[in-house]
């Protein structure tokens, strides 16, 4: 429970909306949440998607702007540009000037893109383009999503809707006499527990 309340974002209060006022652009999910507010965990009811979760690696910097973390790629050699493990926040409107790549895309042992076109995004297109293209790449394929989501196994095969109920009812867990480790698990139970 309190790991939910310390991460939380509202768009109510003094300064931000109404429940009554809000429509439906305002709650729904945008491409500039990536890895900054996780598209899964929100409420349901009246406060659907005005009330939202940080992302599992996103910080809020100085100004209050949320930046999520990228790898940078080393562009040297612009025919084949090499992942490092240079790790750089973004806002979301910093993030719009570059190529992001996916957190899974295969890299070789040196840190190079094993195949030619690369899954990635820019703004709200995600598709493949060149390798080149690429500035940035993702740190983990869970950074999209917040803790309590990404406790959730086989999270990819569940429906969205009964991911949001899941991840909202991790909240209301209460912790065993005898603690027992999970035969499913996500890699994400240790890091919650401490």
């Amino acid at each position: 429970g309190e790991l939910t309340h310390k991460r939380r974002l509202s768009a109510l209060g003094p300064g931000g909306l109404s429940r009554d006022r809000a429509g439906f652009e305002v709650r729904d999910v945008h491409y500039s949440h990536y890895g900054r507010m996780c598209p899964i965990e929100t409420p349901e009811g009246p406060n659907i998607g005005l009330i939202n979760s940080l992302a599992s690696y996103a910080r809020v910097n100085q100004y209050g702007f949320i930046e999520a973390p990228y790898r940078k790629i080393d562009k040297t050699d612009p025919k084949n540009p090499r992942v490092t493990d240079e790790v750089v926040y973004m806002t979301a409107d910093e993030e719009d000037n570059y190529h992001v790549a996916q957190a899974n895309e295969p890299l070789d042992e040196d840190g190079y893109f094993v195949n030619k076109n690369v899954s990635g995004r820019f703004r709200e297109e995600t598709q493949e383009y060149e390798k080149q293209m690429f500035d940035y790449m993702d740190v983990s394929p869970k950074m999209v999503f917040s803790v309590a989501t990404a406790l959730i196994p086989f999270l990819q095969n569940d429906d969205a809707n009964r991911a949001l109920m899941g991840s909202n009812m991790q909240r209301q867990a209460v912790p065993l006499l005898t603690t027992e480790a999970p035969v499913v698990g996500t890699g994400m139970e240790t890091k919650t527990a401490v």
